[in-house]
């Protein structure tokens, strides 16, 4: 079985293994633009069959084959109702992007590199043989995160675009559309969008995701309807079995006045420019005199209050993004802080326990170092939920917990073996500094994300 898996060791494929990882956790959500949609499937489709043809040799031609089979599918419009079915159980992910079949020629290269006899790049024998086994626990990771389901940008306001001179013959709705056809003019009423999950899901997230919205849903629906240009004016009224809405459009987007009508109550009014939502918008129940008035500077929410009649119930106030970047430094000074406070404490332990310090067995001294990581990242875990900055997902926690053993079992080595522990409670002290380090790397690559 060793022998087999050696090639998981191999230059190429841990290169494209590390790409693969770093694009689908960092690349992806830094720069989300059509070449890092490409650098998995390019990465994928290398390690994928070489890692199975690996796991079963006397079945490589099949997996190679399967493996190109089940890609073009894949990335067709015919594995929807596989991945609806799926969708409940597994929480799979994919766009279909025909362009995607470019990465193709990845399994031919990874065919002619199994047959390379390319060496591993671990040396000595038995770090080799145990790296080996890793790498293969990592690339099944791997291949289970980059299917993880895309983010749901969905809209609490009514979202319109219009195009004129559709060619679009079915109009049922599909992909979060619905259509309204009004004589040569197409309006489309976006309940949700597919995009990568953002570092906030706020308000500017969503208005950054709808800056080009009229293209964006030209380019899924594939129709050769045009767009309408700025500065011609369109008011229209769109009607359904349950309500009734009036719309002015400047070009594709709304701009101006929303009112949404159901019987003869007015249950939605509000004000857009040029598909934001600005000014006091006022939701209304449809059964009761209850109605919220929110307030949006810019397409960003700054304030809602809640009234039952006249008389008020409650009013918050809800952060921009400019006020959770501010909030976001401050949390990076108070874990500063907290870090030069823990040095502070290790640092005076270890000179009260001068020359003797803390005695212990070789058992203990290799339990700590292999325990001490997951206090770590539990602590780390404990620390983002307190700041309330804690949103990763199952492969992204695993991602993180992976990252924690690597980095901190080496160093909880040297500090129990040559370092030496002062007391017992400095275990804890140095798992929590190690915590707080991670977090302040954590909330630092946030706050870039913020900013940018």
């Amino acid at each position: 079985m060793y022998q087999r898996l050696r090639i998981l060791a191999s230059p190429l494929f841990i290169l494209f293994l590390i790409l693969l990882l770093v694009n689908d956790f960092y690349l992806k959500g830094a720069f989300h633009n059509v070449l890092m949609g490409k650098l998995s499937d390019f990465s994928g489709l290398f390690i994928f069959p070489i890692f199975w043809s690996a796991i079963f040799p006397k079945r490589k031609a099949l997996i190679f084959i399967a493996t190109a089979v089940l890609f073009t599918f894949w990335k067709s419009e015919y594995s929807a109702g596989l991945i609806q079915w799926m969708n409940p159980y597994f929480g799979v992910g994919r766009t279909v992007d025909l362009s995607d079949l470019m990465t193709l020629p990845m399994i031919g290269l990874a065919w002619f590199y199994t047959k390379s006899g390319s060496q591993p790049a671990i040396r000595p024998a038995f770090m080799l043989r145990l790296s080996t086994y890793l790498i293969g626990m990592v690339a099944m990771f791997a291949f289970c995160a980059t299917t993880q389901p895309r983010y749901i940008q969905a809209f609490e306001q009514p979202q319109y675009i219009l195009l004129k001179h559709p060619t679009l013959k079915n109009f049922d709705p599909y992909y979060g559309f619905q259509f309204y056809k009004i004589d040569s003019l197409l309006v489309v009423k976006i309940d949700y969008l597919y995009r990568n999950r953002p570092v906030r899901n706020d308000d500017y997230n969503k208005n950054k995701n709808i800056q080009q919205l009229d293209q964006d849903v030209l380019s899924i629906i594939g129709d050769s309807a045009t767009h309408i240009p700025v500065g011609t004016i369109t008011q229209l009224t769109i009607h359904t079995d349950e309500w009734t809405d009036s719309l002015r459009f400047n070009g594709g987007r709304l701009d101006g006045p929303l009112i949404r009508t159901k019987g003869n109550k007015r249950i939605i009014e509000g004000f857009y420019k040029m598909g934001l939502e600005d000014a006091t918008w006022t939701l209304r129940d449809s059964s009761s005199n209850d109605r919220v008035v929110q307030t949006f500077v810019q397409g960003e929410k700054t304030q809602v209050k809640q009234y039952s009649g006249d008389k008020l119930k409650s009013s918050s106030t809800v952060n921009t993004r400019a006020d959770t970047i501010v909030n976001t430094y401050v949390q990076l000074a108070m874990l500063t802080l907290a870090v030069a406070a823990m040095c502070f404490l290790l640092y005076r332990n270890k000179r009260k326990a001068i020359p003797t310090g803390l005695q212990l067995s070789l058992l203990w001294k290799l339990l700590i170092c292999f325990v001490s990581p997951l206090v770590v990242w539990l602590f780390y875990i404990g620390i983002m939920l307190l700041l309330m900055n804690y949103d990763e997902d199952i492969f992204e926690a695993i991602a993180t917990a992976i990252f924690v053993f690597i980095a901190v079992c080496p160093l909880m080595f040297i500090i129990v073996f040559a370092i030496k522990l002062a007391k017992e409670i400095d275990v804890f002290w140095y798992c929590f500094l190690f915590a707080l380090l991670l977090s302040i790397f954590k909330t630092y690559a946030i706050l870039e994300a913020l900013s940018n």
